[in-house]
C-alpha cells in the first residue's frame, strides 16, 4: 500500500461542490494533491498527499468533508483486507501499541446490527494495541468504512469495497451549526444558508489579511462566512434598510453576535451599476471596458484592491430585477422634508429602474476585472435549468478565468455557483492592444423597458380557465399542461435559502 494515500469521508450533499472545494483548499494552503479515486456517487475519496501534516492542513476547514484518514488498506472483502493489513502495515503497529484508542464502523448505503458491528471490530484483534479503549477522548481512532452497492441498502449486505485507516483530522462542518440561520437573530427570506455561504468563502479563498466585498449583501450571510475565516468584509445593497437594519440590528451587529464585529469594514447603498468603489492607479493600471451594456467600465482605472467578491445577485424572478436609477435616465430634484434632504433620511428608498439579468452578469464581471487584485476570486450564483431549459450561458471575461462550476439542483430548476480567478496582467490577451480594453462574453443583452422584456427566462403564461399569470420556471412553456400550481412558491423558497 502506498504510504501517501489518504481516505476522505465526504458528506453526501452538494456532490458537484466537493472536489472543487478540496482543490481550492489545497491551492490556498500550498498543498500538492492528487485525486486517486473520486466519484460524485460515493462519499469516499482517496487522495495522494505528501504527509499527515498536509492532510491535516487540507481538511480542517473543509465544509463538505467529515474526516480524513491515513489509508492502511482497502479491499473488496474482509479476508482480503485482513491479509493486506497483516502483510503490509506491520511497520506501523508499534507506533500505537500503548495509545488509548477506539474503533468506529462507517457504513454507506446500509447498516449493521450491534452484534454484527462488534463482530467486525473484533476481527481486528490481531492488531497489538494494548492501550485502554477510550470512546470519548482516544489518542488514536481507527475506522472501518464499508461501501455497499448503490441501491442495496439492506442490513447485512455484502460490501463492494472496504477501507481501513487511522484518523488524521476532522473537517470544518461544525461551523454549519455555529452559523445556522435557525440560531441567527438577523435574517430575511433570502438569507443564504450557512453551509453554502461557507462553501463560497472556501472557493473564493477567504482568509486573514484579505478584504472581501458582497455587492448584494442583504442580511450578511456571505460576509459572515468570509469573516469566519478571518477576512475583513464590506458590503452594499440596493436597499439601505437591509444593511442598516432596525433598532440597531443590522449586518454589522449580526457579525458582532459571533465575535466578528472587528472584521466588518462598512456597508453602503449601491450596486455594481452605480458603485462608489474605484480602482487605484498603479502598476499595470489600464482601462477595462465592461462591454456588456451596463454602467461600469471604461471610466474606471484598473488597480484592484479587493481580494475577493462573493455575491448572490437577484435573478428577477419573484419580481422584476431593478438597479439604481430612474427609468428615463435623468436626474431628480432634491426633495426637502422638515428642513432635511429626503435622500439623507434613514428610510429613504432611492429610485430604481428595470434591468436585464444578463446585463447585470456582465456588469459584475467587469466590476471584478477592475476591482480584484491579481489572483483574486469572484464567486457568484446564476440560475439555469435542468430539463428543456431556457439556458443562460456561463458569462466570460477575458480578464477572468473560470475556475469551477458547481450545480445546486431543485425540483424544476437549478442554479450554478461560478468561481472565477482574476488573471495576472501578463495572462490577458487584449482584444484592443492600444488601450487595453476588454470584452466580456455573455448572451446578447435584450432590449426593453419592462422586467419581462429584459429577462428571457422570466416566462409567464395565461391559463385559459381563469386568466391567471404565474411563473413557469426555467422550462419551455407547454400551455396544454398549464396548471395553477406553486411553481413560483418553489422559486421563493429555493432561490436563496
Amino acid at each position: 500500500m502506498d504510504p501517501n494515500l489518504y481516505l476522505v469521508r465526504m458528506a453526501q450533499v452538494h456532490p458537484t461542490f466537493r472536489k472543487p472545494e478540496l482543490e481550492a483548499l489545497a491551492l490556498m494552503a500550498g498543498v500538492e494533491v492528487e485525486f486517486v479515486q473520486y466519484s460524485e456517487y460515493s462519499p469516499y475519496c482517496i487522495l495522494r498527499l505528501s504527509s499527515p501534516t498536509a492532510a491535516h492542513t487540507l481538511l480542517t476547514r473543509s465544509i463538505l468533508s467529515k474526516a480524513i484518514y491515513h489509508l492502511w488498506a482497502t479491499a473488496p472483502s474482509y479476508p482480503a483486507l485482513h491479509t493486506l493489513i497483516q502483510t503490509q502495515t506491520t511497520h506501523l503497529w508499534s507506533l500505537y501499541t500503548q495509545s488509548t484508542f477506539k474503533f468506529t464502523l462507517d457504513v454507506f448505503n446500509g447498516s449493521h446490527s450491534a452484534a454484527s458491528q462488534t463482530s467486525i471490530i473484533n476481527s481486528f484483534a490481531y492488531l497489538p494495541f494494548h492501550g485502554l479503549i477510550s470512546m470519548n477522548h482516544p489518542e488514536e481512532e481507527f475506522v472501518v468504512c464499508e461501501e455497499l452497492s448503490h441501491g442495496n441498502g439492506t442490513s447485512g449486505a455484502v460490501p463492494q469495497q472496504i477501507y481501513f485507516g487511522r484518523l488524521i483530522a476532522r473537517g470544518g462542518r461544525d461551523a454549519i451549526n455555529t452559523y445556522s440561520l435557525k440560531k441567527r437573530a438577523y435574517i430575511s427570506t433570502t438569507s443564504m444558508d450557512a453551509e453554502l455561504a461557507l462553501l463560497m468563502a472556501n472557493l473564493a479563498f477567504a482568509g486573514p489579511g484579505k478584504l472581501f466585498y458582497d455587492p448584494f449583501v442583504g442580511t450578511g450571510s456571505l460576509v459572515i462566512a468570509c469573516a469566519h475565516y478571518g477576512a475583513c468584509v464590506m458590503g452594499s445593497d440596493l436597499d439601505g434598510r437591509a444593511v442598516r437594519g432596525k433598532g440597531g440590528r443590522g449586518v454589522g451587529w449580526s457579525l458582532g453576535t459571533y465575535g466578528l464585529g472587528d472584521w466588518w469594514v462598512d456597508g453602503f447603498v449601491g450596486d455594481v451599476t452605480f458603485s462608489p468603489l474605484r480602482g487605484v492607479d498603479g502598476a499595470g493600471g489600464v482601462e477595462i471596458d465592461g462591454g456588456g451594456g451596463g454602467e461600469v467600465g471604461g471610466a474606471w482605472r484598473r488597480g484592484g484592491w479587493l481580494d475577493g467578491i462573493v455575491c448572490d445577485p437577484p435573478y428577477g424572478v419573484r419580481e422584476g430585477l431593478k438597479v439604481l436609477g430612474s427609468r428615463d435616465g435623468g436626474g431628480k430634484e432634491v426633495v426637502w422634508i422638515d428642513g432635511e434632504m429626503a435622500h439623507l433620511k434613514d428610510k429613504y428608498i432611492p429610485p430604481r429602474r428595470p434591468y436585464s439579468f444578463e446585463a447585470l452578469l456582465s456588469d459584475i464581471l467587469a466590476f471584478a476585472a477592475n476591482m480584484l487584485v491579481e489572483d483574486g476570486r469572484l464567486g457568484m450564483w446564476m440560475p439555469t435549468a435542468n430539463e428543456e431549459e431556457v439556458e443562460l450561458m456561463v458569462p466570460e471575461h477575458e480578464a477572468l478565468e473560470l475556475v469551477s462550476v458547481c450545480v445546486q439542483p431543485f425540483n424544476k430548476w437549478s442554479r450554478r455557483l461560478l468561481t472565477y480567478r482574476r488573471k495576472r496582467e501578463g495572462e490577458i490577451l487584449r482584444t484592443n492592444s492600444q488601450n487595453g480594453e476588454g470584452n466580456d462574453k455573455t448572451r446578447a443583452i435584450p432590449n426593453g423597458v419592462h422586467a419581462n422584456d429584459l429577462n428571457n427566462f422570466r416566462k409567464r403564461v395565461k391559463v385559459p380557465c381563469n386568466e391567471i399569470e404565474y411563473f413557469q420556471g426555467f422550462k419551455s412553456i407547454d400551455k396544454s399542461a398549464a396548471t395553477t400550481s406553486t411553481a413560483e412558491d418553489e422559486i421563493e423558497n429555493g432561490e436563496k435559502t
